[in-house]
C-alpha cells in the first residue's frame, strides 16, 4: 500500500512539472546566440538551395598563374556574392599583399576592378565592347 502511494505522489508531481514547463516555455531567443561563428567556409542560400553568397579562405598555391603571367597566389580571403543563375557578381579579396573588389555587369566582359596590392592601386573599368580604362595614381 506504501509503494502505491508513493506511485501516485510521484506522478502527481511528474504531471505537475510537466504542465508548469508547457505553461512557461523557454524562448529560444538571443541568450542561446554563441558568440562567434566559427568554420573553415560559410555558404548562405536560397529558398530554391542555390548557394547565393560564400566566404572562404583559399589557401597559397605556389603553382598557379595569375592573370599578368606572374606564378603563385597568397593565402586568399574570398566573399562571393552569387546571381540566381550561379555567376558571381561581386568577390572582395583579402590576402597579405593587398587586396581587391571585384563587379561584373550582366554581359562579359563588363566589369569593376578596384584593387590595392602593396603601395600602389588602381581602379579598371571594362564595357561590353572591351574597352578598357585603367585609372593609376
Amino acid at each position: 500500500m506504501k509503494t502505491q502511494r508513493l506511485v501516485m505522489v510521484l506522478t502527481v508531481a511528474n504531471l505537475a512539472l510537466l504542465t508548469m514547463s508547457f505553461a512557461h516555455p523557454r524562448s529560444a531567443g538571443a541568450s542561446g546566440v554563441a558568440p562567434v561563428l566559427r568554420g573553415r567556409a560559410l555558404e548562405i542560400v536560397d529558398d530554391n538551395g542555390r548557394t547565393r553568397a560564400t566566404i572562404s579562405v583559399i589557401p597559397a598555391d605556389p603553382n598557379f598563374k595569375m592573370p599578368d603571367g606572374s606564378l603563385g597566389s597568397p593565402d586568399t580571403t574570398l566573399i562571393r556574392l552569387i546571381n540566381s543563375k550561379g555567376r558571381p557578381m561581386v568577390k572582395i579579396e583579402a590576402t597579405d599583399p593587398g587586396s581587391a573588389i571585384g563587379m561584373v555587369g550582366e554581359s562579359d566582359p563588363t566589369n569593376v576592378l578596384i584593387a590595392a596590392r602593396g603601395a600602389a592601386t588602381s581602379l579598371t573599368l571594362t564595357n561590353k565592347d572591351s574597352r578598357r580604362q585603367s585609372i593609376k595614381p
